[in-house]
């Protein structure tokens, strides 16, 4: 069984490395503080029984054998890097559970057929170059020459911050693994929501990760005198269509049941208290686990929006940012941690992913699955962001009976 006082100890010892004045965690990819958490990480995996290395993304592998000697690898873990002032779980309890489960396996003497292996994703998040899942791309030979030019804040590339990291973003089609080479990639991750919560549930089966749209919307109206210009025809305020859009964004993504829809960036001008505005642009992330009910969904918001605009007087232009295509996680997967759950005596649930992971640069390379654990009040990306220990410990243990009824078909 899973030693929960083990892998609490561990998540705690991650979570000391890159600690902000704010409480919360701070490990950009290829940094120093990804680096002393992949040495640890490291080390947990040896203690394990797992063969280590790194591949050319700089992904932390550690590798259990099978009996099927070369098979189809089962393949599983998260990443330790971090949003700027994140949170202690996100990412580190799904590399440091993968290993727990590894270890119990090697200390109970688990024969399997299938290899396992264990992996610490580099730059899932994309909290440093606003270009996230490197590592996971680079493994499913997604990642290409012109993503090595992402830059950040201080305009170095990602292939620059792999070179000062000791990597050759010149071999980094060597991480790429081939057809038919990973049999399934399975993760646990905290849920960062709250219907595990809801439902007083420490455990929850995954049925897919929502694919997102971003767009980025601009209204083009006539800037006026506040009081000189009257309401009504006269008047061609870009930011009064910009609100009826977004009025109709919330209503379209609330009637499917299962679509979100988000504005989180708005820009007006000129910008005064006493000026019509003239230009608005917003930004519009949607998301469902079912591309054809997000495209509608999409596609309804967009025919309004042009009718909302033709009768404003207000040009209307859609500027497509990033398209992801959802991606469900397999029947066997979800059944082998449905099982785990009933057997653990925990009453299964299955729900949706709103956020992306990992996994959804694999769809193509494998059959995918993610468990998740409750996270308390639903909090994430924050230094409040909490699973307890008993949770984290029965995640694994799901986790760890997954693995083993995969790898052994």
């Amino acid at each position: 069984m899973t030693n929960a006082d083990r892998l609490w100890r561990r998540i705690r010892e991650v979570a000391e490395i890159g600690r902000t004045e704010g409480g919360g965690v701070a490990r950009l990819s290829f940094t120093g503080e990804e680096r002393a958490a992949k040495d640890l990480v490291a080390s947990y995996m040896r203690e394990a029984g797992l063969e280590v290395r790194e591949d050319a993304a700089g992904n932390l592998i550690g590798r259990r054998e099978g009996s099927e000697a070369g098979g189809p690898v089962v393949l599983t873990g998260s990443h330790v890097d971090s949003v700027r002032n994140g949170g202690d779980f996100d990412g580190p309890l799904g590399v440091l559970a993968a290993v727990e489960a590894a270890q119990v396996m090697h200390e109970e003497g688990t024969a399997t057929r299938r290899p396992l292996e264990v992996v610490a994703f580099t730059d899932e998040e994309g909290a440093r170059f606003s270009f996230g899942m490197i590592g996971s791309r680079a493994l499913a030979g997604l990642l290409g020459p012109n993503d090595l030019g992402q830059t950040d804040g201080d305009g170095t590339t990602v292939a620059e911050a792999m070179r000062s990291y000791g990597l050759d973003p010149q071999r980094i089609g060597d991480a790429a693994r081939p057809p038919g080479s990973v049999a399934a990639y399975v993760e646990l991750h905290i849920e960062q929501g709250k219907v595990l919560e809801d439902a007083g549930l420490p455990v929850g089966v995954v049925t897919g990760i929502a694919g997102p749209v971003w767009l980025r919307l601009s209204f083009e109206g006539e800037a006026g005198h506040a009081g000189t210009t009257p309401m009504g025809a006269q008047r061609r305020d870009a930011l009064a269509a910009a609100a009826a859009v977004m009025r109709l964004i919330e209503e379209e993504a609330t009637a499917t049941g299962s679509t979100v829809g988000t504005v989180g960036l708005l820009d007006l001008s000129p910008g005064g208290i006493n000026i019509i505005p003239g230009r608005v642009t917003l930004s519009l992330d949607l998301r469902d686990i079912d591309e054809t009910v997000r495209d509608g969904v999409e596609s309804r918001i967009l025919e309004g929006a042009k009718e909302i605009c033709t009768g404003r007087g207000v040009g209307f232009r859609v500027e497509t940012l990033q398209r992801l295509a959802p991606a469900p996680c397999s029947e066997e997967a979800r059944a082998a941690a449905w099982a785990a759950c009933e057997e653990l005596g925990f009453e299964p649930r299955e729900l949706p992913s709103g956020a992306g992971h990992d996994g959804m640069q694999l769809i193509g390379l494998c059959p995918i699955g993610m468990i998740f654990v409750r996270s308390r009040d639903g909090i994430s990306h924050n230094p409040a962001e909490w699973s307890s220990k008993e949770d984290c410990a029965a995640g694994a243990e799901v986790l760890r009976r997954t693995l083993v009824t995969l790898a052994n078909r």
